[in-house]
């Protein structure tokens, strides 16, 4: 649930570890970390627990690590239609409660740079996205990629992110849509992203698409 009050810190927050992100992503860097940190913090200050129902929902300007932070710490997902993912490749991320209609927007800071924590690692994580690095290369980089996280994590959130409260449009729950039988395929597809073609419905990989160039 949201407290209506979200400037009151006694509400006791149920918020999962670090270590259970962890695990549902499958490894730990940066990405994942800044996912974690801003959810974190937002749930803080809007004296959230994790969603359960629809109660929180989160906008997500980028597919990348830490989209799997957000999902844990928040509990909002695509699935339950609280996920809202804007393709505009920025990390940053926008936190809003329904009950209380306060939103919390964390901005990776321009002046953030993991370099930094480790200048280092730059040069190791090329041998290792590569495949060229050696058991002890990866073995090491492994280990300091948990350090950066750790160094991270227990870093004021507002080194990393300028986080604040924010106006945010509170988008409408989830619909439900019938389905229509795709006249070509035979598969179902929601009506609401079904295409007509030749006056029958059909599923978008099944639209014949049509351009003069603009």
């Amino acid at each position: 649930m949201c407290d209506k009050n979200c400037n009151d810190n006694t509400v006791s927050l149920s918020i999962p570890s670090f270590e259970d992100a962890a695990k549902f992503h499958g490894h730990i860097c940066p990405g994942l970390t800044m996912g974690y940190v801003a959810s974190k913090a937002a749930l803080e200050m809007l004296a959230s627990h994790r969603d359960s129902d629809e109660e929180l929902v989160t906008i997500v300007e980028n597919d990348a690590c830490g989209v799997d932070g957000v999902q844990v710490l928040t509990g909002c997902t695509i699935g339950k239609g609280n996920l809202i993912f804007q393709d505009h490749g920025k990390q940053v991320f926008t936190f809003i409660c329904r009950d209380s209609k306060k939103a919390v927007r964390a901005a990776l800071r321009a002046d953030f740079d993991v370099s930094t924590i480790d200048p280092g690692i730059a040069s190791l994580r090329s041998k290792v996205m590569s495949g060229t690095a050696n058991d002890a290369e990866s073995a090491e980089y492994k280990t300091r990629m948990n350090n950066i996280s750790e160094k991270m994590r227990s870093a004021p959130a507002e080194d990393i992110f300028d986080i604040k409260f924010t106006d945010a449009k509170i988008p409408s729950k989830a619909r439900i849509f019938n389905s229509v039988k795709c006249a070509k395929c035979g598969e179902m597809v929601s009506e609401s992203r079904a295409r007509v073609h030749n006056n029958d419905f059909v599923c978008i990989p099944c639209q014949e698409g049509y351009t003069r160039g603009w």
